[in-house]
């Protein structure tokens, strides 16, 4: 496969650790270590980035033991820090704001948040997945939904149109132009000239290149 990707999965479900084994091995792809805590999880990275083969991305719960709450994403985050080129996408039983604007408060690049309802989609989780490893975004609609609605976004948001704030939050779950346009029943170039609209209206040069679309959702995820 051109897109057969390396993952690390960190999930205190065994059953859920080895579905999620399956859905991605049945695919095509790699998982090269599967954990049950926060700690086996830095650990696990660790080891295989000292041998120099460092996974493409970690599938990883927000809440691990011992306390459930946090370790996960905390773990994410600090993988994160201390590998750069690691791609992260996390995945969680509820919307938690707090953490999903901390996942994705640093690097603009190979991050996701996922509601474990989704991976019941099995394609789009796969897809997800796969986007993520290879330096995209994949963020749950109903993550997008929650974090758009809050109101301190408004300032940033309110030069935009309706349509485009709708385009916006398409984006944001990491679709394309063409996926877009399909979800909105519009033509390409609808969608093209609704994209470059954002990125004028947010302030994003052309000399930002391809990192304006990741740049366009950070700015109002983080703003």
């Amino acid at each position: 496969m051109a897109d057969r990707v390396r993952v690390v999965i960190a999930e205190d479900s065994v059953l859920l650790r080895e579905g999620l084994t399956r859905l991605l091995t049945d695919r095509g792809h790699d998982v090269v270590a599967g954990v049950g805590d926060a700690e086996a999880l830095i650990k696990s990275v660790r080891e295989l980035a000292d041998e120099g083969a460092l996974p493409d991305v970690v599938v990883a719960d927000v809440r691990m033991p011992p306390t459930h709450t946090d370790e996960g994403v905390r773990a994410a985050v600090r993988l994160r820090r201390d590998h750069p080129g690691l791609s992260v996408l996390v995945l969680s039983q509820y919307v938690e704001e707090q953490y999903a604007t901390e996942l994705l408060a640093g690097n603009s690049r190979g991050v996701g948040y996922l509601l474990k309802d989704r991976v019941a989609e099995v394609r789009e989780f796969v897809d997800a997945v796969v986007r993520v490893a290879q330096g995209g975004t994949a963020l749950d609609p109903e993550v997008v939904a929650q974090l758009l609605g809050r109101s301190r976004k408004q300032d940033v948001l309110a030069g935009l149109t309706p349509r485009e704030r709708e385009v916006l939050g398409l984006m944001a779950e990491g679709r394309t132009n063409s996926a877009i346009a399909r979800q909105l029943v519009v033509s390409d170039g609808a969608v093209e000239k609704h994209v470059s609209n954002i990125f004028l209206k947010l302030g994003l040069s052309p000399s930002d290149g391809d990192h304006r679309r990741v740049l366009a959702v950070l700015t109002y995820l983080n703003s």
